[in-house]
């Protein structure tokens, strides 16, 4: 006798009790499968990727599927215990399937429920004004580099804008800005001044540190200097022969891995500058060969450098190619790790190739996002779920190409580009992006605050 397969394994001597064994015909117990991973219902956002974990018992093979083709790319053979990262298409509600087989039969089972919302920046709309940036002093504007205050200390206050003015006040001149100033993140704020110094000179990237300690790459000055939140302008790395500093990150320490400072070079260099707080404890250059080209006002450099922490992975901005590059791993890449292959020599003027990648290292980096609607991107920050926004330096815009577009990038998604790109100033004068910052409100809400350099403003962008 059998009943909906399951077959009797034996009575009990003397009670007459029948166990009952998942099996087959031939009395082989049935596979299990189960999810670890999403444990129960999860929401996302577009653009982020699904964590999928699963067990099995006595399964030999395993075939993935999902309840929707916006589910993503989980599909074909699988190991019967594994994991993937999977990034959903589209919105909406999707389940992922395993369906494992082995001596004693089939047996599927199913995720939890991953609701897919909409990306990031297409659920903000409202562009309103924080406050000027030109130096209260000197007047220098068109600013470049923008960071967000982790503390207070001296002159500046937790949350804090800060900037930094590419240009100077008596002659409005590309590169020969000097000043960084502060703004509260609040509408109407006035700038004050943090710091004005010739070492400064051309200043167009900024890290804070978490001491409020503020890194700054000074183009023309030719040096990564360290102005304390007094504004005091120290040199601590001058030493490290940089050439032409054009992008900076800062990375805290972990584990065992201490804080360090990224740079990028007109020379189509990465550095890391490794920290003990303040202090530099040495110095690697960790990648060449990213393509550059141009002057102030026109520069084709790597840029817009940011850092998740919760995948040691840096992003480049490669305005030379209109691309966007990650580097995994990126606290343990040697000198040299990572040479771009950048084809530099192909071109007479940008865009050039996507890169390609060689040397010991060279599976650490990929290109997550290229071409599309890039035109020499210029300046990025990590949003809230891991993805990017990109924005437009705009340079040698063409005719019928809509200028001052900023974009959500995702290392996850296919090609990358999540959702439409959105225009974030609409006067019709190209060039307006540089520095980008993103956090979250009080509720979790999103808020991205960008350098409009047409109104040598802070804006702010929220729903």
């Amino acid at each position: 006798m059998r009943v909906q397969g399951f077959g009797w394994q034996g009575v009990a001597a003397g009670v007459g009790v029948a166990l009952l064994c998942a099996c087959n015909d031939n009395g082989q117990p049935a596979p299990s499968v189960t999810f670890t991973s999403p444990a129960a219902g999860t929401s996302i956002h577009l653009g982020q990727a699904v964590q999928l974990t699963w067990q099995s018992v006595l399964a030999t093979t395993c075939t993935a599927g999902t309840s929707s083709a916006a589910g993503g790319a989980f599909t074909g053979s699988q190991l019967p215990n594994g994991a993937a990262r999977v990034a959903p298409t589209a919105t909406g509600s999707v389940l992922y399937t395993l369906t494992c087989t082995g001596e004693g039969g089939t047996t599927r089972a199913s995720s939890p429920a991953v609701t897919v919302n909409d990306s990031i920046l297409s659920t903000l709309s409202s562009i309103s004004t924080v406050g000027s940036t030109l130096d209260p002093i000197e007047n220098g504007g068109n600013p470049y580099g923008l960071v967000i205050a982790p503390a207070t200390a001296g002159l500046i206050t937790a949350g804090d804008l800060v900037v930094c003015n590419f240009n100077d006040g008596a002659t409005n001149t590309q590169g020969l800005g000097t000043t960084i100033v502060g703004l509260h993140p609040s509408a109407g704020a006035v700038p004050y001044r943090i710091a004005q110094s010739a070492s400064l000179e051309g200043c167009n990237a900024l890290a804070m540190l978490p001491d409020d300690s503020i890194a700054a790459a000074a183009w023309s000055a030719n040096q990564n200097v360290l102005v304390t939140p007094s504004g005091a302008v120290n040199a601590p790395f001058a030493v490290d022969g940089f050439a032409r500093p054009w992008g900076e990150a800062y990375v805290p320490a972990s584990g065992g891995t201490p804080a360090a400072l990224y740079v990028s070079n007109f020379d189509g260099t990465i550095d890391r500058i490794a920290l003990n707080g303040d202090v530099q404890t040495s110095l690697t250059q960790i990648a060449t060969g990213f393509c550059t080209s141009g002057a102030p006002g026109a520069i084709f450099a790597p840029a817009g450098l940011t850092y998740d922490a919760s995948l040691d992975t840096l992003y480049i901005v490669d305005a030379s190619s209109n691309s966007v590059v990650a580097f995994s791993s990126v606290s343990n890449l040697p000198a040299d790790g990572i040479v771009v292959n950048g084809g530099c020599a192909t071109v007479a003027v940008p865009p050039t190739p996507a890169p390609t990648f060689s040397g010991p290292d060279a599976g650490a980096a990929r290109v997550i996002a290229h071409g599309g609607p890039f035109i020499a991107p210029i300046s990025a920050a990590l949003l809230a779920d891991g993805d990017l926004i990109v924005g437009n330096g705009d340079i040698n815009i063409a005719d019928g190409q809509m200028p001052n577009l900023a974009v959500e990038i995702s290392p996850w998604v296919a090609g990358g580009f999540v959702g439409q790109p959105v225009q974030l100033d609409a006067s019709g004068t190209p060039g307006a992006l540089f520095g980008i910052a993103a956090s979250v409100d009080a509720a979790g809400n999103p808020i991205v605050y960008f350098n409009d350099d047409n109104a040598n403003a802070v804006m702010v962008w929220t729903r």
